[in-house]
């Protein structure tokens, strides 16, 4: 199937559930077993199924083969939050005196866990400058176990060069990490050499606002056997001997984060959420498509605008991201935009108190497009050096552009900015 149909069929089979054509909602704790035999096989394993929805849920089941699907990936399972994603995906691999190498232009969420959270683990996350690849060779060392970037930045909407990284990673026998959150379905970290792909649901996948939460996406052909990684080879004394390497292969990741992490610590996701996430993701190649389209007409006004002293966004030819944007995302730039205006914060402060049709909120990816001051809200437990370091300025502000008429949304960024 290609994307669009997989969107709406992947990974779901109308027989096997009394042949109702939208996928039920399994609001279910536990599931019967059969026997005691049949109890005993599921938790060795042995036979497939359902346990425990913490665990897994056939909604949920549907919904991770549905993203499998989408990106020609092995696996992939979902979680309570892209919060949780990310945080799963690092403790995954590394432990205490390990380290990651993070990219410094990321979402200050992500941030705030990579910087202080992580460190209460004994996990070390080195924030490097992405836009030059090089830069993440100088801290490479024995203990690092993964590379982890954002497709375009958050709110600086970098692109970095995939490629190279994804080599660098490799040669050093370690995987990349790809946050993919703004930009499903335009881009596939897969086919420039991610290993593992996280995302917030909230935002474009699922694109309606309802519903929080994260999913990680495993390719399956990393070699977890190569001796950095143990962890997936030594059996798992938690769990009665299980090899996740020997056992799993190409899932070797997933089912780890599935049978340790999701299973000792929860964050999962509920059935009510995924069945929302669903019907979200199947509008998705329609929706992300026109807001690109909308956030490229925007992006233009904005920099021929008086009152607009910069203009970040990668669909513009004169960004510095415009070629690796034109290779790794074709035609579609994102979108989220970021700009300055002239004379900073309190102007910014003032536009944002002026939309009418804009709405002004913590998210991104909505149906509807939404204006935040980073600065003084998603960035605000950054030092003021270390949201310098991140190019986040007091003047910044940034606009995740939905699907309302370009004129209208014209209009509304106008008057706002004059008054």
């Amino acid at each position: 199937m290609k994307k669009e149909t997989i969107l709406l069929h992947g990974g779901y089979s109308e027989k096997s559930n009394f042949l109702p054509t939208v996928t039920p909602i399994y609001q279910t704790v536990s599931y019967d077993f059969q026997s005691c035999e049949h109890a005993a096989n599921l938790f060795n394993l042995k036979d497939e199924g359902f346990i425990y929805t913490r665990i897994g849920n056939p909604t949920l089941d549907i919904l991770e083969k549905r993203l499998a699907l989408l990106h020609n990936a092995a696996s992939a399972i979902v979680l309570s939050s892209g919060q949780a994603a990310n945080t799963f995906a690092i403790l995954n691999l590394a432990k205490y005196r390990d380290n990651i190498l993070c990219s410094k232009f990321i979402y200050g969420g992500t941030y705030n866990v990579f910087h202080h959270t992580l460190k209460k683990f004994g996990i070390d996350v080195i924030f490097v400058d992405s836009t030059n690849p090089d830069n993440f060779k100088k801290y490479l060392n024995s203990s690092t176990k993964a590379i982890f970037i954002e497709s375009i930045g958050n709110p600086v909407n970098n692109v970095d060069d995939f490629e190279k990284i994804s080599n660098i990673a490799h040669e050093n026998e370690i995987p990349l990490i790809v946050d993919n959150t703004v930009s499903p379905y335009i881009f596939n970290p897969f086919d420039f050499g991610a290993d593992i792909v996280t995302y917030s649901l909230t935002k474009f996948i699922t694109g309606n606002g309802t519903s929080i939460g994260g999913a990680i996406v495993e390719k399956g052909n990393f070699n977890w056997a190569n001796g950095k990684f143990p962890d997936f080879v030594e059996e798992d004394i938690s769990y009665h001997g299980i090899s996740y390497f020997n056992d799993f292969r190409e899932k070797a990741f997933t089912y780890k984060v599935r049978l340790q992490l999701i299973r000792d610590i929860g964050a999962c996701l509920s059935p009510f959420n995924g069945f929302l996430t669903l019907l979200g993701l199947e509008t998705l190649s329609l929706r992300i498509t026109k807001q690109c389209e909308n956030a490229l007409q925007i992006a233009k006004f904005l920099n021929n605008h008086p009152k607009v002293k910069w203009v970040n966004y990668p669909g513009l030819p004169e960004n510095r991201f415009y070629k690796n944007a034109k290779k790794y995302l074709n035609k579609n730039f994102g979108a989220i935009i970021s700009f300055g205006v002239k004379e900073g914060y309190e102007k910014a402060v003032k536009v944002i108190n002026s939309v009418k049709v804009i709405r002004h909120l913590a998210n991104i990816g909505d149906s509807k497009t939404l204006i935040i001051h980073p600065a003084s809200t998603t960035h605000q437990q950054l030092k003021k050096e270390e949201r310098e370091e991140a190019l986040i300025g007091d003047e910044l502000i940034r606009l995740s552009v939905g699907l309302e008429n370009i004129d209208d949304l014209l209009d509304d960024i106008d008057n706002a900015l004059r008054s």
